[in-house]
């Protein structure tokens, strides 16, 4: 089914890599497999206008992590496998990564 190959593929997963010394911030995902299975963002950090939070309560909670791009538009920094975030954890992660990259935070 479709969970089972999101899982075996690996879907979403990656890693964020951010180079001050360059100025360079990298995003790489897995994808469905295809043409496009390696999903690979390079963009500046000067760039980067914002952190943002999302935060939804009920049945399905969901505390997602983005990044605002000028140009790029609003990028998920939270993977698959991330999901499961207290908003405690997301918040910290979130100010730890605003002061690395000099930008507010935005709660939506």
């Amino acid at each position: 089914s479709y969970l089972w190959c999101t899982i075996l593929w690996n879907v979403g997963s990656g890693y964020d890599r951010f180079d001050r010394k360059e100025g360079i911030v990298c995003i790489f995902r897995w994808g469905f497999p295809g043409i496009k299975r390696r999903v690979f963002l390079r963009f500046l950090m000067r760039d980067i206008q914002s952190i943002r939070i999302q935060v939804k309560e009920g049945l399905y909670p969901r505390r997602i992590l983005y990044m605002e791009i000028r140009g790029q538009g609003i990028i998920p920094l939270t993977r698959t496998d991330d999901k499961f975030f207290t908003p405690r954890e997301i918040e910290q992660k979130a100010a730890e990564l605003a002061y690395f990259l000099r930008v507010p935070i935005e709660v939506f």
